[in-house]
């Protein structure tokens, strides 16, 4: 017998559209007890939400998210709003006894978090971070050809997470551009999915050492409103506003098993529409994973005899991958669109089976811990721990 479970959608540009198309889509393709309704989206102009409300399916609109997280009719609130609006939705979604389903980063700085993770752990909710880039079905791969030891003892993780979109310096001043808003730039925003990759896959950060660069101090502010701009689409004014994000920060790391990490995220990669990379090697292996050829997965053993070793490229797109037997036949591939799709689906049979979905707010603020680390290093100029 299904269960209806009736989402309140907090926003309904880019991510909100991601999540509706989730929404829709999951019950087409998975079987699970517990079964999204698209009960309310919400957002601050009347008009552009109760068309999207209209394009994108859903019953019913608002436009007070604390109108949203008060409706006895919503069982889970997805927030799919800028960083500096996350903490209140959830702290009030918490107290209405509310699941909650988070973008990332989770918050604009770990003491945020904290009290995040505080507020759905005392309220006995369900809690979810967005960190998509797990549910891709070569990532889940990779984690375990690491789990059986295939990749042997970890000695690096290296990766990269490049885009282009600002490299104009006539772009706008979109909230991602304001720290205020956005909490960092590039870091928060790009190095937060691979840290989130690291911790996954190799294991717990124990130090940091980075740098950071805003190459653009100053762009024209937004032409319009920010509620009407698109967000990685924007019309520039006339008048000039400050740039007070990182447009690019790498940092090292060392994990607490041994291994060694670099991590690299900017904006100003031209070319590089949303380029990750990451490669693992280790004692007995390498791995290697791009996310603009996200249905393979890359792999060297050092098992293989040597006139056959070399990198073998493993389509994951068989039925005994996860998440694929739900999709297409074998060979068809899936796209970014599905790794949100699966979310979905993580979290409606974490419902079904009364547990708490993965990764959570819990994973949140270990991501917010290792970013906070990188931002104290660069200012103190050297390593840092990454404290509890």
């Amino acid at each position: 017998m299904s269960r209806k479970i009736n989402i309140g959608l907090v926003g309904y540009k880019f991510m909100g559209k991601a999540h509706s198309n989730a929404y829709r889509k999951m019950p087409m393709f998975f079987t699970t007890e517990s079964v999204p309704v698209l009960k309310a989206i919400c957002g601050r102009t009347e008009k552009a939400v109760a068309q999207a409300a209209k394009k994108f399916g859903w019953e019913s609109y608002e436009v007070s998210w604390e109108k949203l997280v008060e409706r006895k009719d919503i069982d889970l609130v997805d927030i799919t709003t800028p960083n500096a609006t996350h903490k209140d939705i959830v702290l009030a979604a918490a107290a209405e006894g509310k699941d909650i389903l988070c973008e990332k980063p989770l918050a604009m700085n770990l003491e945020q978090a904290k009290k995040m993770l505080k507020a759905v752990e005392d309220a006995s909710v369900k809690h979810m971070v967005c960190f998509n880039y797990r549910k891709v079905p070569a990532i889940s791969l990779a984690k375990r050809f690491i789990d059986e030891g295939r990749v042997g003892k970890i000695y690096h993780f290296r990766a990269l997470y490049l885009q282009d979109w600002i490299a104009d310096p006539q772009f706008p001043l979109v909230w991602r551009l304001r720290k205020e808003v956005a909490g960092s730039g590039a870091h928060g925003d790009l190095n937060s999915h691979i840290i989130d990759l690291a911790r996954y896959l190799v294991g717990e950060f124990d130090q940091v050492v980075g740098a950071q660069e805003t190459f653009i101090k100053e762009r024209p502010k937004l032409k319009v409103s920010e509620e009407l701009a698109s967000g990685l689409t924007a019309e520039a004014g006339e008048e000039m506003g400050e740039v007070t994000v990182d447009d690019a920060t790498l940092f090292l790391a060392r994990f607490k098993n041994g291994a060694l990490g670099s991590f690299e995220a900017t904006r100003f990669a031209p070319g590089r529409r949303n380029c990750q990379r990451i490669e693992i090697n280790g004692s007995k292996g390498s791995l290697l994973f791009e996310l603009e050829d996200m249905n393979k997965l890359w792999f060297y053993s050092c098992d293989d005899a040597e006139d056959a070793q070399g990198f073998r490229r493993i389509q994951v797109t068989e039925p005994i991958h996860p998440y694929i037997d739900a999709w297409w036949p074998p060979g068809h591939i899936i796209g970014y669109e599905h790794t949100f799709v699966h979310v979905v689906y993580d979290f409606m049979k974490a419902i079904d089976e009364e547990k708490n979905p993965s990764p959570s707010f819990i994973d949140g603020v270990e991501c917010q811990r290792v970013l906070e680390a990188v931002e104290n290093s660069v200012q103190k100029g050297c390593w840092v721990k990454v404290k509890l």
